[in-house]
């Protein structure tokens, strides 16, 4: 199996020294920066499968990053904020991050997350062997989970790994209702508890507005308040 390319971005020395340690031990090729424009740099020039970036950094902030990133590719990113900044786990998740972890951390939480953003990231672009249960369509739009693709006639939208999770689950289940906890712990596979509603109503305004920006005025993914979220033609 090809070894994994992890880019951490972190000012603080001692913590970015800490996860590069951790992700070797796991076998994991690290390019480490403390600062943003080596960071962007990096991610020019090399084939990145996941990034972890801190918030706060002397140049260039994680978000300015993220944003960056999103432009050209949909990698798994897992944004590291301090303990009591909501807003920044809301910032992150609108500008398309796929997880954050609160500072202080434990660094083998954080391992077990690196590993699985890395496990959907992978299963999902790996392009091999396709069958029609590896395709849905939906109102012209057309998943493919082999190559990660959502297609709305010739016009390709741009997911990261968990929208296209969230995507692939309600249109899977067309008609039907799926709660937020339900949801949650599909994609994420990981306990619901109740403050996760948020990450979750995160990531369905993100994929509505990147739908939005295709489809136009038709909207797929209906809200039925107090229960969960559908899709229908």
């Amino acid at each position: 199996m090809k070894q994994s390319n992890v880019l951490v971005v972190d000012d603080e020395k001692e913590i970015a020294d800490f996860i590069e340690l951790y992700l070797k031990n796991e076998n994991y090729e690290v390019f480490k920066y403390y600062s943003g424009a080596g960071a962007l740099e990096c991610v020019k020039q090399e084939q990145i499968d996941l990034a972890i970036l801190d918030v706060m950094l002397p140049d260039i902030d994680g978000f300015e990053i993220l944003k960056e990133i999103r432009k050209d590719h949909n990698f798994p990113v897992i944004m590291l904020t301090a303990k009591t900044a909501s807003m920044d786990k809301i910032n992150g998740l609108t500008l398309g991050a796929d997880d954050y972890i609160e500072k202080p951390f434990e660094p083998l939480e954080l391992m077990a997350r690196v590993k699985a953003q890395l496990r959907r990231f992978i299963r999902y672009n790996d392009g091999s062997g396709q069958s029609s249960e590896d395709t849905l369509e939906i109102a012209g739009l057309v998943l493919n989970r082999n190559t990660h693709q959502c297609l709305y006639g010739e016009e390709e939208v741009t997911l990261t790994p968990l929208e296209f999770s969230i995507l692939w689950i309600l249109t899977k289940n067309k008609g039907k209702v799926i709660s937020s906890e339900n949801l949650f712990e599909q994609v994420w596979k990981e306990k619901y508890f109740k403050n996760n509603n948020n990450t979750v109503m995160v990531h369905i305004r993100h994929l509505r507005e990147k739908l939005g920006e295709v489809m136009g005025h038709k909207e797929l993914i209906k809200t039925v308040w107090g229960v969960g979220y559908k899709v229908e033609e």
